[in-house]
C-alpha cells in the first residue's frame, strides 16, 4: 500500500519541474560537460568512451535510437561529404532525413539538420531542458558532451518523425556514441592513418576500430581501401557475420576527371548494380576524392533500395546535384582568392593539393595552415610542401589540442629547408597572407575545422 507522503514524494520525483532556460544557457549547460573533441589526451577505452553510459542516458530519455530507421557511416575522412550527398539525394526522393555530423564549422546546430535545415535555438533548447533532469540523475557516470548531444539528436529526429537518418561516427566506431544505432546499412569511408594515439598506430588497427559499427546481418559498403585495412575490414566482416562490398570490386564503379566549357575541370562518376545504374553522373563537390565519396553514397542509395525504400533515380540525380557542403574546397572571397577546406590528415591534406591543382588555376599559393597536436604533423608538413609556394603557421583560438605555430614552423623548416611565417591569432595570418598575394595567386586555409571555422567567422564580421 502506497502512504499518501509516499504517493506525494513519488509524483514529485515523476512531475519535477524542468529546467527552464535561454538558448545561451542551454548551450553553456552542455560546455559544462567532458567534451573530448577539445582534450589534447584520451584514453580511448571502455572508460572514456562508454556505450553502457550511452545507453543508459538513451533509455532515460526513452531509447530514440530504437525507433530511427538509420543509415551509419564511419570512415577516417569522407564522412560528411559521403553522408550530405545520401541524405541529399534521398530528400529528393521525398523522404524527411535527418542528418547528424561533427564537428561543425560555425554554428553547433549544423551538426543536427533535417532536410538540410540545422536545429533550430528554440528547438535544440526545449531538448536540453528535457534531457537535463535525466542528465543529473546519472551524476555517478556524468555523460559527455558528444554522448549528450548525440542523445539530443536522436530524441529531435524522433520528434519531428523522420523517415531516416544518416549518421555520421564521431571519433573511430567501436566505442563511438552513435554505435548505439542498428541501422539498415552501414559504409565505410577511406580509411587513413588519424588518431593513432586513440586509434592505433597502423591502418590495419584504425581499421579494426572503424569496422566496429558493422552489425550481424547488416549489410555495409566501403570505398577502395589500401590492402592492409580491406583484409582487417574482411576479417571483421567475416567475425560479425557483415555482408561486406566494396565499391570498385564487388560493386561496378569508376570516375574520370575531364574538362568542358560549360563545367570546367570536373569528375564523373559511374556505378552499376543490379537494380541501378548510374551512368557519368557529375560530382557535386571538387575533387578526386569527392568522387569516391560519392560512389559510396550512390551504394547506399541502392542498398536502401534493395531493401525496400522507394527510390526514383532521376530524383536522386538532381538532388546529388544540389548538394553543397561548408568547409570543403569552399572559395569564401574572389579576391584575394580564399579557399578554406577541413583537411586535417596527411592523405586529406594531399588530396586537397591535388583537387587544387585539378580545378584551379593560380600563379602562386599561400597557405595558412593551423592543425590539433595529436595529427600526424610531420605527414601533413611533408604534404604542404609538395604545393604551398608560401606558408603562415597559425592556431585556432578556441582549439585547446592546437599545435604551437612555432613548433610547426621549426618541423617545417628541418623538412623542407624553407622558412615559414608564425601568426599567434588566424586574423594575423590572413592579414600576411593577403599582402603576399597578387590577383592571379590563391590562399588556402586548411588543418582544422576549428580554424576554418574562425577564418569563416572572422570574414563575416568584415
Amino acid at each position: 500500500m502506497v502512504t499518501a507522503t509516499k504517493s506525494k514524494a513519488i509524483r514529485g520525483r515523476v512531475l519535477r519541474k524542468r529546467p527552464s532556460r535561454t538558448y545561451d544557457s542551454a548551450l553553456k549547460y552542455l560546455f559544462t560537460m567532458t567534451d573530448y573533441e577539445r582534450m589534447l589526451h584520451v584514453r580511448y577505452n571502455a572508460d572514456t568512451f562508454n556505450l553502457s553510459r550511452m545507453r543508459s542516458l538513451l533509455r532515460t530519455v526513452g531509447d530514440p535510437h530504437k525507433t530511427i530507421r538509420s543509415v551509419h557511416i564511419a570512415g577516417t575522412k569522407g564522412k560528411g561529404s559521403t553522408a550530405t550527398m545520401l541524405a541529399q539525394m534521398l530528400k529528393s526522393c521525398g523522404y524527411k532525413v535527418g542528418l547528424y555530423t561533427s564537428p561543425h564549422i560555425c554554428d553547433i546546430r549544423e551538426r543536427i539538420r533535417i532536410n538540410g535545415d540545422m536545429i533550430s535555438q528554440a528547438a535544440l533548447t526545449r531538448l536540453v531542458c528535457a534531457a537535463e533532469p535525466h542528465i543529473e540523475n546519472l551524476s555517478k557516470d556524468k555523460p559527455t558532451f558528444f554522448e549528450i548531444f548525440t542523445a539530443l539528436a536522436f530524441m529531435h529526429f524522433v520528434n519531428e518523425e523522420v523517415d531516416i537518418a544518416v549518421v555520421e561516427t564521431g571519433l573511430g566506431g567501436r566505442l563511438d556514441s552513435t554505435n548505439v544505432l542498428k541501422p539498415v546499412v552501414c559504409g565505410l569511408t577511406s580509411i587513413s592513418m588519424d588518431h593513432t594515439q586513440q586509434l592505433g598506430d597502423t591502418l590495419a588497427k584504425i581499421a579494426v576500430e572503424k569496422a566496429g559499427i558493422m552489425k550481424r546481418n547488416v549489410p555495409a559498403i566501403s570505398v577502395p581501401q589500401a590492402p592492409e585495412a580491406k583484409r582487417a575490414l574482411q576479417r571483421i566482416a567475416k567475425t560479425s557475420k557483415t555482408k561486406l562490398m566494396f565499391t570498385g570490386d564487388d560493386i561496378e564503379f569508376s570516375y574520370r576527371v575531364e574538362s568542358s566549357r560549360q563545367c570546367g575541370c570536373h569528375t564523373r562518376v559511374s556505378l552499376t548494380t543490379p537494380t541501378s545504374r548510374f551512368e557519368h553522373l557529375p560530382v557535386p563537390l571538387t575533387g578526386e576524392h569527392q568522387a569516391i565519396n560519392c560512389g559510396l553514397a550512390l551504394a547506399l542509395l541502392d542498398q536502401l533500395k534493395v531493401q525496400g525504400m522507394e527510390i526514383d533515380d532521376n530524383q536522386a540525380i538532381e538532388g546529388l546535384a544540389r548538394v553543397e557542403l561548408s568547409g570543403r574546397m569552399e572559395m569564401v572571397l574572389e579576391y584575394p582568392r580564399l579557399l578554406v577546406d577541413g583537411a586535417h590528415n596527411a592523405a586529406s591534406v594531399q588530396a586537397l593539393i591535388r583537387a587544387i591543382g585539378q580545378h584551379i588555376p593560380y600563379d602562386s599559393m599561400v597557405m595558412v595552415f593551423g592543425c590539433g597536436a595529436d595529427k600526424d604533423i610531420d605527414g601533413m608538413i611533408g604534404q604542404i610542401a609538395t604545393g604551398a609556394d608560401k606558408v603562415v603557421f597559425t592556431k585556432a583560438s578556441d582549439n585547446a589540442r592546437a599545435a604551437d605555430p612555432n613548433e610547426l614552423a621549426e618541423i617545417y623548416a628541418e623538412r623542407t629547408g624553407r622558412v615559414a611565417q608564425v601568426a599567434q591569432e588566424p586574423s594575423e595570418a590572413l592579414q600576411i597572407a593577403n599582402n603576399a598575394v597578387s590577383r592571379e595567386d590563391l590562399i588556402c586555409v586548411c588543418g582544422s575545422f576549428y580554424l576554418v571555422g574562425e577564418v569563416k567567422g572572422l570574414l563575416k564580421k568584415n
